[in-house]
């Protein structure tokens, strides 16, 4: 299975994955991490 991104949904999925019957070998988190690419937008000052 792999995964991505966070989320609520993510462990319920897994789940249900593994209760239909499916056998699971190996999980696989593959959410893209930058490597300090894009600069964020300046902060909001109120």
């Amino acid at each position: 299975i792999q995964v991505n991104g966070p989320g609520s949904g993510r462990e319920t999925a897994m789940r249900a994955l593994a209760a239909s019957g499916l056998e699971v070998t190996h999980i696989v988190d593959v959410t893209p991490l930058p490597h300090n690419g894009c600069r964020p937008p300046k902060r909001r000052r109120v």
